[in-house]
Formats: structure tokens, C-alpha cells, sequence
């Protein structure tokens, strides 16, 4: 009877258990859930929980370095356009831009047909001394063949950087040699020069190029100036142009060396930095020397400081093109993994007041990234009165009137030089074709051009062996049909082009830069600012 009735009720038992089970476990999802997600949606913590709860609960593995390195990038976009993080791959190459030196073999390359190919070699550098010679062709690295796929920028540098005193066995196909040839090179530091070019325009004007803002720039910079005191240089050009920045002290040092003392070279202001002063200390050896800036649109940051610290104070004349537009200081900041982030901190204003940061939309940096492709279709690139000024007047020492808000106006505009431009060229240089062919004739011509030891006698060699006519033979057989009317109108362009990277290939940097100068019309209106003695800015008339 008993076991009846338990068998009666056992249906109706298991239905309440299922129920309060449902409401026990109802509750507890709840209540632990609830908690748990107001855990990750408050405070600073919710990224790394997110992180967590995805690498613990997502239905598939998940590769979460991999999505950091996602993540972050998009984190920092939406701050401003300069605010950016580097992984620990890239994070060494980065800091090695601005560093004075950096640990490996010593040359320069390029890869062609899925091959390394010397195109110069650091002089008394570790390669040099080993006896790897321009133009050999690297085919193995410490015994494993490196050609084919494989061979990239980034694994090259990676086999051929390493630590000081560390070897490496490259093996060498030589021009002219069936047989590979071995050499050991014992990697050392190979000096990153940040000022390429220190030469004599003409009798009294020295000439300094400087390619970045690292952190032996100020020292390199002294180097320079006592090279030209000893040619007797009186008036001088520093050119900034496609100088993208780099350190904003060693822009700072530099300027220092022009002003007398105190006079305002930048000030910084940020949310979490006051404001911060960089006087000149007055122990500058150059303070009245005549000066010329060059300037362009790929000048930016650091460039930036130096051209509006020379403007504004009235110590130079800014000659070119607008200027990039970038007045954000950022602070560079690592994490444990070598990974890093450049955050903007600060601010950083000409000692007129200005800020020339560009405008620009948080979040969307589409309209920033094409700025200067807008600028070159509204024909800013050719017309001073297409410069559009986006802030507010400010003023000189003298009361020159200046821009702020969109980069370094120029006291004198020039505007590129399109005489002689077509499609067959704009084809020709963006292709890369000009590359590939003056390192082709560079490789076949090599004996004999290594004949030429200086600028000038290799470029009249050149003349007499027109190249333009071998490069459009060339392009025609890879695929850039021949338009004889077009070679006839860009030839001055294009035996420029083509010479001045055969002189490259052959020479070095300041052999290149001494080509291109030649007949650059912005080198001409430095030189005929010096001989109008006026360098130095005028006060402006009262109206």
C-alpha cells in the first residue's frame, strides 16, 4: 500500500525538485552572473576581463597576443592620428630610426628576382672589412640557402641584424664568378647618420641636409658646421625637406645653436603637463650667420619646431612649401613584452603662440591621411594663393604676420616643378621601372663606373651614355609602351631621375643630394636670397 502511494506521488516530488532546482539555479546564474558583468563593465579593468573571459569561455582558441595587437591600434585611433602602437617585431627597427647606431653587417640592399642584392657597403663597416663588395648577390646565410619566397625586407634584416661581435657566414655570387664565395662578417655597430649631406653650394654658402631628428643629430650638426668653417662657408642652407621629425630635443639643440639667449624656441602644453618652456641659452657659435630653411610638405614635427623657431623669432628665411602639420608631443611608452605606444601627451606651440597641428576628426582619419593628396588636387603645390590657413593670425618678434593650425607657412613659396611632366614619366617613376633599371645598369656597368670617383665626372660620363634611351628600350620590353613624343618632353626629368640613382648606386648620399641640387629651383632662391642680403627678415611696413 505504501510503496502505491509512493510510486502515486514519485512523479509530482521529481516535478517540484525540477522547479525549485530551475529557481536555485535561476537565482544563482543571476545573481553571480549579474555581479560578474557589472565587474566587467565598470571600471578600467574591462578590457583585461573581456580578454580573460574570451581566452577562458570562446567557443575557439583564440590567439589573444593576436588580438592586443588588434585591439590596441584601434584603442588609439580613436584618440588622434599620432597616437599608435608598435608591436615587439617592429619595436626595434622603430627605435633603431632614431638611434645613432644600430648592430649588423653593414649594407645597403635591395631584392630583385628573389634575391639580395648588395647596392652599397657602410665604409670601414663589417662587410667592407670581410670583403663583400656593391653589387654582390647574397644567396646563403650561415650555410642555408636564402633565395626564392623567403627573401624579405623583414626576414633579411632579421638574419643579417644581430647582437655585437656575433658572426655571420654570407655566401656571394660575384659578377663576372660561376662559384659561390664564403665570407664570415662579424657584425658591429653601423652608424645611422641623420645628416646626409654637408657641401659648398658655391664659394660662401654651406650647404646641411638633415634626413631626421635622431639622437646624435645636434653632435652630427656640430661635425657639419666645423667641416663648412673650414671651406669658409659665410652664408648657410639647412634643408628640412621630407624630414618627417623624430626628437623634439634634438630639434631644440639645433635651434639653440642659431639664437642668442633667451628667446623662446617651443613651449609644450598638455592635460596632465604644464606648461614647459626651452629657452635658448645664448651659447650658440652660429647667432648671426645669414640662414635659409628649406621646408616642404613632408616636413613635419620636429622640422616643424626648428622652421617655426627660426620664423618666428626672425632669424631665417623659410623657403618652399607648406610644412606637414604636426604639433602633437607624444611620449613613447613600453610594456613588458617589448611591444610600445606613442601617446600623445602634450602640445607644442612656436614662440609666436601657434599651434600648427592640422585639424583633424578623433576617430576618423581618413580626410587627415589624404590631406596632401587634397592639397596637391586644390594646386597648393603650385600656387601660393591655393594655401588655405585653417587657424588664427599670430605675429613675429617684428610683427610679421604668420599662420597657425596647419603647418609652416614658407616667407617664400616655390612651387613645384612640373615643366616637362607627362604620363610616360608619372608611369615610369611610380612603377618602379627607373628603380630597377639604374640598379640593372648600376650591376652590368659597375667596372667602369667604378672609374668615377666624384659627382661630377660620373654625371658627364652618364650624359654621354644617354640613358634615358636605354631606360625607354628598357621599359618597353617590361611592359612600359615606348611614346616617343612624351620621352622627348620629360627628358630632362627622366635622365634626372635615372642618373641621379645610378650616382647613388655608385657614390653615396651626399653625391645624390649634390646631383639633384644641381638644378633644384629652391637651392637657386636660397642662393639669390643671400646675394639680396635678405636672409634676415624685414620689419613690415605700417600701412
Amino acid at each position: 500500500m505504501n510503496m502505491k502511494k509512493s510510486n502515486r506521488f514519485m512523479p509530482l516530488i521529481m516535478a517540484v525538485c525540477v522547479i525549485i532546482g530551475i529557481m536555485i539555479g535561476s537565482f544563482y546564474a543571476n545573481h553571480f552572473s549579474g555581479n560578474r558583468l557589472n565587474i566587467i563593465n565598470s571600471g578600467s579593468n574591462r578590457l583585461s576581463n573581456l580578454l580573460h573571459l574570451i581566452d577562458d569561455q570562446y567557443v575557439d582558441k583564440v590567439n589573444i597576443d593576436s588580438l592586443v595587437d588588434v585591439a590596441i591600434p584601434q584603442i588609439l585611433a580613436d584618440l588622434d592620428p599620432h597616437s599608435v602602437y608598435i608591436s615587439a617585431k617592429d619595436a626595434q627597427a622603430v627605435a633603431d630610426d632614431l638611434k645613432g647606431s644600430f648592430s649588423g653587417v653593414g649594407i645597403e640592399f635591395t631584392i630583385r628576382k628573389d634575391t639580395i642584392h648588395v647596392q652599397n657597403v657602410v665604409k670601414n663597416g663589417p662587410a667592407q672589412r670581410a670583403g663583400i663588395l656593391a653589387g654582390d648577390k647574397i644567396v646563403s646565410v650561415d650555410g642555408k640557402p636564402f633565395v626564392g619566397k623567403i627573401v624579405t625586407n623583414e626576414e633579411a634584416m632579421r638574419r643579417l641584424k644581430g647582437p655585437k661581435d656575433t658572426k655571420v657566414k654570407l655566401g656571394v655570387m660575384r659578377y663576372g664568378q660561376k662559384a659561390v664565395k664564403y665570407f664570415t662578417v662579424t657584425r658591429g655597430d653601423i652608424p645611422q647618420k641623420s645628416i646626409t649631406a654637408t657641401y659648398m653650394l658655391d664659394k660662401n654658402t654651406g650647404y646641411i641636409k638633415v634626413k631626421s631628428f635622431g639622437e646624435t643629430t645636434y653632435p652630427e650638426m656640430l661635425i657639419a658646421l666645423a667641416k663648412l668653417s673650414q671651406e669658409g662657408f659665410t652664408n648657410l642652407v639647412i634643408d628640412l625637406r621630407d624630414n618627417t621629425g623624430g626628437y623634439m630635443n634634438s630639434a631644440i639643440q639645433m635651434a639653440n645653436e642659431f639664437l642668442p639667449k633667451n628667446k623662446l624656441i617651443v613651449y609644450t602644453i598638455g592635460r596632465k603637463s604644464p606648461r614647459q618652456d626651452f629657452p635658448s641659452d645664448g651659447h650658440g657659435s652660429y647667432q648671426k650667420i645669414p640662414l635659409v630653411v628649406l621646408i616642404n610638405e613632408g616636413s613635419a614635427s620636429a622640422s616643424e619646431i626648428f622652421a617655426g623657431a627660426m620664423q618666428d623669432n626672425d632669424r631665417a628665411t623659410i623657403i618652399g612649401r607648406r610644412s606637414f602639420g604636426k604639433g602633437l608631443v607624444q611620449q613613447q611608452l613600453s610594456f613588458p613584452d617589448g611591444s610600445m605606444i606613442r601617446l600623445t601627451i602634450a602640445r607644442y606651440y612656436t614662440p609666436s603662440g601657434r599651434c600648427i597641428q592640422k585639424p583633424f576628426t578623433a576617430g576618423d582619419n581618413k580626410d587627415y591621411e589624404e590631406d596632401l593628396l587634397t592639397r596637391y588636387q586644390h594646386g597648393e603645390f603650385f600656387s601660393q594663393d591655393s594655401i588655405k590657413h585653417h587657424g588664427p593670425a599670430y605675429h613675429t618678434s617684428i610683427g610679421r604676420t604668420v599662420y597657425g593650425g596647419g603647418g609652416i607657412t614658407p616667407d617664400i613659396f616655390v612651387a613645384e616643378d612640373t615643366l616637362g611632366m607627362t604620363s610616360y614619366y608619372k608611369q615610369a617613376a611610380m612603377s618602379g621601372l627607373i628603380l630597377q633599371y639604374a640598379f640593372t645598369y648600376t650591376d652590368n656597368n659597375r667596372p667602369k663606373l667604378n672609374t668615377y670617383k666624384d659627382m661630377m665626372s660620373l654625371s658627364k660620363y652618364l650624359v654621354s651614355q644617354n640613358t634615358v634611351e636605354q631606360f625607354a628600350a628598357y621599359a618597353d620590353h617590361n611592359g612600359l609602351k615606348r611614346r616617343n613624343l612624351m620621352i622627348r618632353k620629360s627628358h630632362k626629368l627622366l635622365e634626372r631621375f635615372i642618373n641621379s640613382r645610378i650616382i647613388y648606386n655608385m657614390l653615396d648620399d651626399e653625391a645624390w643630394t649634390e646631383y639633384i641640387n644641381a638644378d633644384d629651383p629652391t637651392i637657386a632662391k636660397a642662393l639669390s636670397v643671400f646675394r639680396e642680403n635678405a636672409a634676415f627678415p624685414k620689419k613690415p611696413a605700417k600701412k
